[in-house]
């Protein structure tokens, strides 16, 4: 006789133990209706891969770049495509940030839907959708954005839309460099781009001026490139050319953050000028490039050197070991659909056996070799105390490239409990 088929359990059945219902949980319940569930990492009540968040140095990587920007007087207003997770935006308001950058008209328009009200889109705005889109967003009175400017042609696609919108949107000059990306190269295009702003002066304002310093490798270039940022502010200011007062600068990605803000700050505006920089893996940090620089930073800026600490990696990927198929190599489920590897691939951080007290460090020797779409190689030796089933924390580098693989991270206290949940929206 045929059994009857048992029906689908309701989300609200399963959710418990799966890290892939979090999302409905981040929409319909608080922070604290969340830790009153009382789940754990350690005692496996999360799906694993996953990634988490950990408070504790989430809060600790706030307050440190917010003494760091206040040491310089700058404001910031970090990058918010690192994480496009609005519930880390509003941490970052919330610990003084100006506003948040953002990359795209699409992305600019998330953060407006969850409340940010000051946006700078570091990127040029191109395209009839995309102009729609942020037109739509210049109609709340409340709602502040910038976005960049480097050629007449572009230019004159802003003006004519916005004109015939009766719009005004606010932009600044993006300078650039041979080789790089986006940008002014030199003062012919300067002065062409200077002339075609002033055709379309009643729909667009020029507020100041923007660099990114990351498309150079070396400090003397970047330097270099930073002081002609000032040498052109100060003449345009000289010239009477912007329309916002203070004009704007702004530079800064996350590995030259200090050297921006020291000869920014250095040019002595005063009140003429609001200094801006916008790095965005400061929150959760990585143990990649961003570690090089941040050791870097910590030996050489005196503002850093005064604070005795430095930035925590707050993001792990946490991944089960499910093969040890050789005496040298265990399999873990963790992959390219798990975690960035553009930047290096991630890193043993933490090893827990469920049922022990609490995680110890990773073995120095245990390294990744290889990652396949759902499993990496981890390099361990013959007698090493790991078995299928062990939990692995891994650190990243690059974060941007790993957020935007997850839509929900859990967010752990110090004792691996759930106090919280992200949500990502990419």
């Amino acid at each position: 006789m045929n059994q009857p088929v048992p029906p689908i359990p309701s989300p609200l059945s399963i959710i418990s133990p799966l890290n892939k219902g979090l999302g409905f949980l981040q929409q319909s319940q608080s922070p604290q209706q969340i830790a009153a569930l009382g789940w754990n990492l350690l005692f496996e009540d999360l799906t694993l891969p996953c990634a988490v968040l950990y408070k504790e140095k989430l809060h600790h990587n706030l307050a440190w770049m917010r003494e760091f920007m206040r040491a310089y007087g700058i404001q910031l207003a970090p990058h918010g495509k690192t994480t496009m997770a609005p519930r880390l935006f509003q941490m970052q308001l919330e610990a003084g940030a100006w506003g948040i950058t953002l990359a795209t008209a699409h992305q600019s328009f998330v953060a407006w839907q969850h409340g940010v009200r000051r946006v700078l889109m570091a990127n040029q705005l191109i395209g009839r959708q995309n102009m729609t889109l942020i037109s739509h967003l210049l109609s709340d009175p409340g709602f502040t954005y910038y976005c960049l400017v480097d050629s007449p042609r572009q230019v004159n696609q802003l003006g004519a839309f916005f004109a015939a919108r009766n719009q005004r949107l606010n932009v600044l000059l993006e300078l650039g460099v041979m080789g790089g990306r986006a940008g002014i190269r030199n003062d012919q295009q300067l002065q062409a781009v200077l002339a075609a702003l002033s055709q379309w002066s009643q729909s667009i304002e020029l507020c100041g001026v923007e660099v990114y310093e990351g498309v150079l490798d070396d400090e003397p270039s970047i330097r270099a490139f930073l002081e002609r940022a000032v040498h052109v502010i100060r003449t345009l200011l000289t010239d009477g050319r912007f329309h916002r007062t203070p004009a704007i600068l702004s530079g800064a990605g996350s590995a030259w953050y200090d050297v921006v803000a020291e000869i920014f700050s250095a040019a002595g505006f005063g009140a003429a000028v609001e200094l801006i920089l916008r790095p965005g893996c400061y929150l959760t940090h990585d143990v990649g490039a961003y570690r090089k620089a941040q050791a870097r930073i910590l030996a050489d800026n005196p503002i850093a050197r005064r604070m005795h600490s430095g930035l925590e990696p707050a993001l792990h990927i946490w991944a089960y070991v499910q093969s040890i198929p050789e005496a040298e190599r265990a399999i873990v489920s963790l992959g390219k659909r798990d975690a960035a590897f553009d930047s290096g691939l991630p890193t043993p951080a933490l090893h827990y056996r469920p049922g022990a007290s609490a995680p110890n460090p990773a073995p120095a020797n245990w390294s990744l070799t290889k990652m396949m779409d759902q499993h990496a190689y981890m390099q361990i030796a013959p007698k090493d105390d790991i078995r299928v089933g062990d939990m692995i924390a891994f650190d990243i580098a690059h974060p941007c490239l790993t957020f935007d693989k997850w839509r929900t991270l859990p967010v752990l206290d110090s004792t691996f409990q759930v106090v919280d949940v992200v949500q990502t929206f990419f």
